[in-house]
């Protein structure tokens, strides 16, 4: 009879990679899983996730307490037989009036912070990027304060976020329920001989084990091992709890305090202009570079040589060859000048050393004597660099252009991720962003990474112009 091919052979015979094979692969990981990493950092987020449900539970009940309070501290301090539980009730509806104010200030606000409590919880211990919450809207006074509760829709949905974990949250105390009290019954065959060497005589009473169906009595040696496969069962069911709680807050998390739709696509608008802006940056510094490293250095190259030859004509050449050696010279000075000036003009060697550096070489070349002040406490991007650059450099060569002015002032200011520049100066005034003009233009830059320019310039001056640019593109 033929063989069986060892293609065949391995087909028939399951292996290791066969239905055996994955069943004592999934045995060993459901044995192995709660002392991993993994699920000790999902029990601890069950943990911190039930004590702070259980904080948020005891000031919310005592807080719907406080109306019983009233009363009972107002029905105290009455001499006995003197009046009428009724004129209590108006205080008690006073107190609950109240609290419905109280509840619509600061229940949006207490929901922030505990959904933001929550959501560094998931950073740290599960490893999933902890959303941003959109600013809360601001009010001045008790009318502007209600009023903002009411409207801060974000602070409301944190606050449903929180009740409709709540189901998560008793799950999550079961998983530590179970994490904690299954060691506590694999250890009644070990302790038992000495806690209950009572003489043949004596009947005690059995000791009680809790497991997920309620305290089940141990009174013999042999029932001890009841408890302890309970026990066990329980320590590799904690687990998987966890992560179920653990997956469900995150889908609850990202469901109702992440973004909407639009939300979410005017921030990948956002980063995908951010990554526009920073590639352009980069491919106008690589151009700069292969300019100032490429073409010029042929350039300096070229017209040294067309000198040195200029020089071995001597006296006695040709006048045409030599008029011809020297303007092509001049030709090879002039392109290298024209070509030093454009790439300048795509990055100026200057930035490399910082904005701040840059703008001191503006200010010393200025056309009019200028002063800088820069305090930046965190160096921008590349490209809001170049942009900080060039919007100083036109403002300062229109201040020399139109301005009349004796006296230049440039304070740069880098605090609170955004970067500020005001050019100010003692001319004529009468600037304005006129459509068509260079200042119109310099707006429209700077709005292209949602930077934003003021001009005040009154006739007879002063003017200053204040441009204010993100710190990241």
């Amino acid at each position: 009879m033929g063989s069986t091919s060892p293609a065949r052979a391995a087909a028939v015979s399951p292996g290791p990679a066969g239905p055996g094979g994955q069943a004592l692969a999934r045995a060993a990981a459901v044995i192995r899983a709660p002392f991993t990493a993994r699920a000790r950092r999902e029990l601890l987020y069950c943990l911190a996730v039930v004590l702070l449900s259980a904080v948020a539970l005891a000031a919310l009940l005592a807080t719907a307490a406080l109306p019983f309070n009233v009363m009972l501290l107002l029905r105290a301090g009455r001499p006995a037989g003197t009046a009428p539980a009724g004129p209590l009730l108006p205080a008690a509806a006073l107190v609950v009036l109240a609290e419905l104010v109280l509840l619509v200030t600061m229940a949006p606000r207490a929901g922030r912070g505990l959904a933001r409590v929550h959501q560094r919880l998931a950073e740290r211990l599960l490893g999933r990027p902890a959303g941003v919450l959109a600013p809360r809207p601001r009010g001045h006074g008790p009318v502007a304060l209600l009023w903002a509760g009411l409207r801060d829709g974000t602070g409301w949905r944190a606050a449903g976020y929180l009740v409709a974990k709540l189901p998560v949250t008793v799950v999550a105390a079961y998983a530590v329920f179970l994490a904690v009290i299954g060691p506590v019954n694999m250890t009644y065959p070990f302790w038992w001989h000495l806690f209950r060497n009572h003489p043949p005589g004596v009947r005690l009473s059995p000791a009680r084990a809790l497991t997920p169906f309620g305290s089940v009595p141990v009174a013999t040696f042999p029932g001890t091992f009841a408890a302890f496969a309970a026990g066990a069962a329980m320590l590799l069911a904690a687990p998987w709890l966890a992560r179920g709680a653990a997956a469900a807050d995150s889908w609850l998390m990202h469901a109702l305090l992440g973004p909407g739709r639009l939300a979410r696509r005017i921030l990948d608008l956002e980063q995908t202009r951010a990554l526009a802006v920073q590639d352009s940056a980069a491919l106008l510094r690589r151009l700069e570079r292969d300019l100032h490293d490429g073409a010029q250095v042929r350039l300096a190259t070229l017209a040294l040589h067309l000198g040195l030859a200029r020089e071995k004509l001597g006296s006695d050449a040709d006048p045409e060859v030599t008029e011809l050696v020297d303007a092509a010279h001049r030709g090879a000075k002039d392109a290298l000048a024209e070509l030093r000036s454009l790439a300048r003009g795509i990055h100026p060697p200057a930035l490399d050393g910082g904005l701040a550096d840059a703008l001191g070489t503006l200010a010393a070349d200025s056309a009019i004597p200028a002063e800088l002040t820069a305090t930046i406490a965190h160096r921008p991007v590349p490209a809001i660099e170049t942009m900080a650059y060039f919007c100083v450099a036109e403002l300062l060569a229109n201040a020399a252009k139109h301005s009349q002015a004796d006296q230049v002032r440039v304070e740069v200011t880098g605090t609170g991720g955004q970067l500020v520049l005001r050019v100010s100066d003692n001319g004529r005034g009468g600037a304005s962003p006129a459509p068509g003009g260079g200042l119109a233009g310099l707006a429209q830059r700077v709005s292209v990474v949602d930077g934003s320019m003021r001009v005040d310039s009154p006739p007879g001056g002063p003017t200053q112009v204040t441009v204010t640019l993100p710190v990241r593109a």
